[in-house]
């Protein structure tokens, strides 16, 4: 539960029954917090006391430290923070029915308990949290502490918590301190001075004057768009118009269209993942040329630039000069991920700036050739934070698709190439977009260069000549494939079981031998425990149905059709 207590609440009234804090001002870092802090205590006669109590944890204090218990503590205590909030917003009857808090500061103790924490820390370590955290309500020693982002809370809840109540207890000697963490949305004073905290690689105090920081290739954009909106190598001619969807994309260029309408209100991140020239790159450069029209600023780069950049700025000790660049944006767009597994540097600072952006309500697109999950030595905290968007995969377009990719290349080249051409090369090339168009300008260079009609039969020879053309396995390899994707034996689908899950198994397996395998569906029975054909037909239609709503299905259908095709 997330709630936003009024900004003007603490001008009008103190809330029923305890202590409203309203946002104290932004502090930089944690110098900023202890030398306020003893200003703070400095001029605050009624503070003198507790300076004098707190300055030494007693051993009975100490003693009296509650055993800690941190997830089961923080979901009981959930809902009491909820009703105190809820409490906090009702109106009481009268002034004259609320209980006086004393000489309490919440302020004044949760600045002091930073401080505690700023000493006892390496400098930087705890800097962004410190930053970040706010007093939101407090009542007979239960605090409740706004945070901007989910990520600031796992921390401050699985790490942190327990040492916060623990320092409570003695700066306040109570032996019962409850401190509750809730998600409140940053203000735009806080988004826009997090783009200057640095939380890796800080210039030395010797370096008055940064370098430059490395070139960024801003391309010229037409339609009246403002050059300085899109930074990167964006190719114009890479938009929504000119990709072609379908089964094989459509949910990723889906996400992409509502992202480029509405960048920051959902799918924050998207990931894109999916093999070698199936248009991931495509894709992300669409996503660039609509929001720079619209006036966004945007940073489209691949992962291997980013990396790049980074070095070149701990080099001329221009690290100041990179996070403006990469944080003072509205739209992150990173290709090709993969190639910052293991470069520990380099993820530990794209952590940071993902945070960053994130919590400012920014918008971060990346593409890999794999899902997070399968990235060998990505750092878990990056792994979660990739994942905690939207995942989708372009996988291998269908040969409807392909020919239409074909025709639509055609239109934007101003060529004639025949129908029944077009055919002959979508059923040979099956691997990616790439290969597909490459094989394309093969086949009209080589009829224009002869002179030769562009016919089937002329495509035919020429892709042969380029490649051997791809054959599937053998129908018995094709059922052990299957078997081994769903983690069952090969008797499971020749046998007579028919439990639900052996059953959907053999049936993927029936589409395959008839799809990939050109089977007959006698055939495709005998080598499945000699099933009759009415049986083969059912589950050929079966999947075949249920593959254009089905996306789990027809991911494993793609992935076991790829590995019919492996050498």
């Amino acid at each position: 539960m997330s709630l936003r207590m009024p900004a003007n609440l603490a001008n009008e009234r103190k809330v029923h029954s305890g202590t409203y804090c309203p946002p104290n001002r932004n502090y930089l870092n944690v110098r900023d917090y202890q030398v306020s802090f003893m200003e703070n205590q400095a001029s605050d006669p009624e503070s003198e006391s507790d300076r004098r109590n707190v300055a030494k944890p007693s051993a009975k204090a100490e003693g009296a430290r509650p055993q800690e218990n941190g997830h089961e503590a923080a979901r009981q205590g959930a809902d009491a923070a909820d009703d105190l909030l809820s409490q906090a917003l009702t109106p009481s009857p009268s002034p004259a029915a609320r209980p006086s808090q004393g000489a309490i500061d919440p302020h004044a103790i949760w600045q002091q308990l930073l401080g505690e924490f700023a000493l006892e820390n390496q400098p930087g370590q705890l800097d962004a949290w410190i930053q970040a955290s706010q007093v939101l309500h407090y009542e007979d020693g239960h605090f409740i502490v706004a945070l901007p982002n989910a990520y600031y809370l796992d921390w401050a809840q699985n790490r942190l918590r327990p040492r916060i109540k623990r320092k409570l207890s003695v700066i306040m000697k109570r032996g019962s301190i409850d401190v509750t963490f809730r998600v409140v949305a940053p203000s735009p004073e806080r988004a826009e001075s997090a783009v200057q905290a640095a939380p890796l690689y800080e210039v030395p105090a010797e370096k008055t004057t940064p370098a430059p920081a490395p070139a960024t290739v801003v391309r010229p954009v037409k339609g009246g768009r403002d050059a300085a909106h899109l930074m990167g190598p964006v190719n114009s001619k890479y938009t929504f118009d000119s990709f072609v969807v379908g089964k094989h994309n459509r949910m990723a260029v889906a996400a992409a269209d509502q992202i480029a309408r509405t960048p920051g209100e959902r799918f924050n991140p998207l990931f894109v993942y999916g093999g070698s020239g199936l248009g991931k790159t495509h894709l992300l450069n669409a996503i660039a040329n609509r929001l720079a029209e619209h006036g966004y600023r945007v940073l489209y780069c691949s992962a291997e630039q980013f990396t790049n950049d980074l070095v070149h700025a701990i080099r001329d000790r221009s690290t100041d000069a990179f996070r403006a660049k990469y944080r003072a944006i509205d739209v992150l767009l990173i290709d090709d991920v993969q190639f910052i597994v293991g470069k520990e540097s380099t993820q530990e600072e794209l952590f940071h700036t993902f945070n960053d952006l994130h919590a400012a309500g920014k918008q971060l697109v990346l593409t890999s050739d794999c899902p997070p999950r399968e990235l060998p030595s990505l750092e878990d905290r990056l792994r979660s934070r990739f994942e905690g968007g939207l995942l989708t995969d372009i996988v291998i377009p269908d040969f409807e698709t392909r020919v239409a990719i074909l025709q639509t290349k055609l239109e934007r080249q101003s060529l004639n190439v025949p129908y029944d051409v077009l055919m002959v090369i979508a059923d040979r090339i099956k691997s990616n977009v790439r290969e597909l168009e490459g094989a394309l300008n093969n086949v009209w260079l080589y009829a224009q260069t002869h002179a030769a009609p562009l016919t089937a039969a002329l495509a035919d020879s020429i892709l042969g000549a380029l490649g051997p053309r791809r054959t599937p396995c053998t129908p018995p390899r094709t059922i052990e494939h299957v078997a081994e994707y769903f983690g069952l034996a090969v008797a499971d689908l020749t046998g007579r079981r028919r439990t639900a899950d052996i059953a959907r198994a053999r049936q993927i397996a029936m589409y395959l031998l008839r799809e990939e395998n050109g089977l007959s569906l006698p055939s495709i029975g005998e080598y499945l425990g000699g099933r009759d054909h009415s049986t083969v037909s059912h589950g050929v239609d079966k999947i075949a149905g249920d593959i254009q709503s089905d996306e789990v299905l027809r991911q494993a259908v793609v992935k076991l059709r790829e590995r019919l095709y492996l050498p």
